[in-house]
C-alpha cells in the first residue's frame, strides 16, 4: 500500500487505547522508555490492523524504507537495528524484537522482518538492482540505518555526550550515549545508533524548516521570489531581512508548532501562533521571530537534556538551516550554547551512511574513528549582550505551551 508518512497522526486512537490498555502513560514510560503517539509505527501497524484488515492479512513483512531498497538491492527482507529500534518493539539490551511488548499491545512479530546491525553485508547486489545504478553484480550491500542514526554519524557528534542539531523539514536534539536513556514525559527516548556498541537519545520536532519554507510561500513578495529565480536562493534573501531586525523581533514570540509536536512535548492536536502581535511589526518581524521561535524549542529540548547531566557545551548542526550563519547565530544566541556547523550539512545523512559502509567494509577500524573525518566549517560562540533579552522571552514561549495547548485541543480535536 502507499506508505504513511512520519507525520500522518491518523493513528492517534490506537496510540491512546494502548496507553490506557496498560495502565497509563507512567506504566508505558516505564515499560518502553515513552509513550506512543499517533504518528508512531507501533500506532500505525495497530491502525491498518484495524482499518485495512485485509492488507494486513496479506503482508508478508513490514519494512521501513531502507528495509525496502535492501530487498529491492539484495532479495533479502531484513531491518536494521536503528529502523527496529524506531518502532519501540525492542529490546535495547539485546537489539532484538522484545516479545514481552509484542504481546503486551498484541503485535504479531511474525510479521516483523529479522533485525541486522546496521554495518552487516546483507548480501551481494542482484542483477537486475546492479543493471539499474550501473554498478557490479555482487557489490556489497549494507543493511544501512534509519535518517538520524544516519544524521548522528555525518555529524560527527559520535562519542558518549556528545549532541547535535538538524534543521531541516522538521529539527532534532540528539545525543550520542554507551548506554540508553529516556526522558518519557518530553517525547524524547533512546534507541540503537548506528555504532554497534552505541545509542542515541532523539528529541523532534516536527515543523521547523517547515515553519520557514511556509513563511516564504505565503510572504514572500514577487520581488524577492524574482531575485530568487536569478540565481539567489529565498533563504539567502530571507537571512538578509532577518539581520536588519533587533533580536527579539520587538518582543515578538513564534510558536514553531505548526503540525503537532513530538518533543519537547507530545501533542498531536498542538498548532503554532505569532504572539504579542502589534502594529509596530512588520512582516521582518515576524520573520526573525520564526527563526528565533525554532531556536526557542531547540533551547527547551536541551534543558531537558542538562537535567539529565548532560551540558551540551557544544553542538554540532547539520541540515539545510545549518548552512545559514543567521540562523546558526540566533540559535546559539538564544540557547547560550556554542554550535559547531559542519561542512556540508545538507548531505550529512548521506555522507554518515557511506561512513557507516566504510566500517562494515572494514575500511575503520571502529565506528568511532569517523569523528576524525567530518569538518566543522564555521564556529558560533553566544553574544552576552543578546542574554537577558532572549532569557525573558524563552520564559514567555515556555508559559505560553499549556493554555495554547488546551485551546488546540478544542479546536483540533477531530
Amino acid at each position: 500500500r502507499p506508505a504513511i508518512i512520519w507525520l500522518d497522526s491518523r493513528a492517534e486512537q490506537q496510540a491512546n487505547h494502548m496507553i490506557r490498555s496498560l495502565g497509563g502513560r507512567k506504566i508505558v514510560t516505564l515499560i518502553a522508555g515513552a509513550y506512543p503517539s499517533g504518528k508512531d509505527v507501533v500506532a500505525k501497524l495497530s491502525w491498518i490492523r484495524e482499518k485495512e484488515p485485509q492488507v494486513y492479512r496479506d503482508t508478508h513483512l513490514f519494512l521501513d524504507a531502507t528495509g525496502y531498497l535492501v530487498f529491492r538491492s539484495t532479495g533479502r527482507m531484513v531491518i536494521d537495528h536503528t529502523g527496529a529500534g524506531g518502532t519501540g518493539i525492542i529490546n535495547n539490551r539485546t537489539r532484538d524484537w522484545s516479545s514481552g511488548l509484542a504481546r503486551l499491545i498484541k503485535l504479531d512479530l511474525y510479521k516483523m522482518p529479522p533485525i541486522v546491525s546496521s554495518v552487516e553485508i546483507v548480501g551481494g547486489l542482484r542483477e537486475e538492482a546492479a543493471e539499474e545504478m550501473g554498478l557490479k553484480v555482487g557489490t556489497p550491500v549494507i543493511a544501512g540505518m534509519a535518517d538520524i542514526p544516519s544524521a548522528a554519524t555525518g555529524s560527527g557528534a559520535l562519542n558518549h555526550g556528545d549532541a547535535h542539531i538538524n534543521l531541516g523539514t522538521s529539527s532534532w536534539l540528539c545525543l550520542s550515549l554507551s548506554r540508553p536513556m529516556n526522558l518519557g514525559r518530553h517525547g524524547m527516548f533512546s534507541v540503537p545508533s548506528a555504532d554497534p556498541e552505541g545509542f542515541i537519545l532523539i528529541g523532534e520536532s516536527e515543523t521547523a524548516g517547515a515553519c520557514l519554507n511556509w513563511f516564504a510561500q505565503n510572504f514572500a513578495t514577487s520581488e524577492e521570489r524574482a531575485r530568487s529565480q536569478h540565481g539567489r536562493d529565498i533563504f539567502q534573501i530571507m537571512d538578509q531581512l532577518v539581520e536588519e531586525v533587533e533580536p527579539g523581533s520587538h518582543r515578538l514570540v513564534f510558536m514553531p508548532w505548526m503540525f503537532g509536536e513530538r518533543s519537547p512535548v507530545s501533542d498531536t492536536t498542538l498548532r503554532g501562533c505569532f504572539f504579542n502581535l502589534c502594529l509596530e511589526h512588520k512582516r521582518e518581524h515576524l520573520l526573525r521571530s520564526v527563526y528565533e521561535g525554532v531556536a526557542y524549542n531547540l533551547r527547551w529540548l536541551m534543558e531537558c537534556v542538562d537535567a539529565k547531566g548532560f551540558s551540551c557545551a557544544a553542538v554540532r548542526a547539520i541540515g539545510g538551516g545549518a548552512k545559514s550563519d543567521t540562523w546558526m547565530q540566533i540559535i546559539s544566541d538564544v540557547t547560550g550554547r556554542i554550535i559547531e556547523a559542519v561542512e556540508h550539512p545538507q548531505y550529512a545523512g548521506a555522507v554518515g551512511c557511506a561512513l557507516a559502509a566504510g566500517v562494515g567494509l572494514k575500511l575503520y577500524g571502529n565506528y568511532k574513528e569517523i569523528k576524525k573525518l567530518i569538518k566543522v566549517r564555521k564556529i558560533f560562540k553566544p553574544r552576552d549582550e543578546y542574554r537577558s533579552s532572549y532569557d525573558q522571552l524563552y520564559a514567555v514561549f515556555r508559559q505560553l505551551y499549556p493554555s495554547l495547548s488546551r485551546s488546540c485541543a478544542f479546536l483540533n480535536r477531530d
